[in-house]
């Protein structure tokens, strides 16, 4: 009587049983230590957003309520510094300084800085602050343009300016007004072919800035002779 022969599929499948199992008693701890170490970051991400992150996003929000109303009534101090029971800006950018509202607070409180006459603080502060916001972030960069400016740092003054210019260029207020700060700085520094360069993107790309703003932009140019 000749031998049955098992089906060729049985063969493959125990195979292929024999091939997991030797890999398993081969590789099964380092696959376990991964999947622990996997779930552990998981975990530990979850635990860090929803017991960290969001409670101290919450906290910022609510503290930023009463700098912002002194920021609103120009008690520019309050806002920065706080009073005996409410933090100010900087308060908040210290504690809460990884959240969305810590972030906003550094834009404030370099502005408050910087109209309250500390230029250094208001550099510290613009420096940090980033914004999807197109027009927030053009501010930002022409408010730290004005910082350097008033430490005599015209360089880095004159490319916050262009930044604050270029940056949003949709905007018919903020970028010919900071475009002409550059042109300004630049014909202060002697440099009047840069001068030139900005006063012309203000009148070619804004041309109803000058009127608005009542600065003739011709005048400027003419007196580094490109009108006559």
């Amino acid at each position: 009587m000749s031998e049955i022969k098992k089906p060729v599929h049985l063969e493959a499948e125990k195979n292929v049983v024999s091939e997991v199992e030797q890999f398993w008693n081969k590789n099964g701890k380092v696959i376990s230590y991964a999947i622990s170490a996997i779930v552990i970051l998981i975990a530990g991400y979850l635990g860090y957003k929803n017991f960290i992150v969001e409670p101290n996003e919450k906290k910022a929000s609510e503290s930023m309520f009463r700098a912002e109303y002194y920021y609103r009534m120009d008690s520019l101090r309050l806002a920065l510094k706080g009073d005996n029971v409410n933090p100010g800006f900087a308060k908040i950018v210290s504690k809460y300084g990884g959240t969305k509202a810590g972030n906003l607070a550094e834009f404030y409180a370099g502005n408050c800085a910087l109209k309250l006459g500390d230029f250094n603080g208001a550099v510290k502060y613009l420096k940090d602050f980033t914004t999807s916001a197109d027009q927030l972030q053009a501010r930002a960069y022409g408010l730290l343009g004005d910082a350097y400016s008033e430490l005599n740092k015209k360089e880095d003054a004159v490319e916050e300016y262009k930044k604050a210019g270029t940056y949003f260029e949709q905007d018919d207020l903020i970028s010919p007004e900071y475009l002409f700060r550059a042109g300004y700085l630049y014909e202060s520094m002697g440099k009047n072919k840069e001068a030139i360069e900005m006063y012309q993107k203000v009148k070619e790309k804004y041309p109803n800035w000058g009127r608005q703003s009542r600065i003739d932009i011709d005048k400027y140019l003419a007196r580094l002779g490109t009108i006559k």
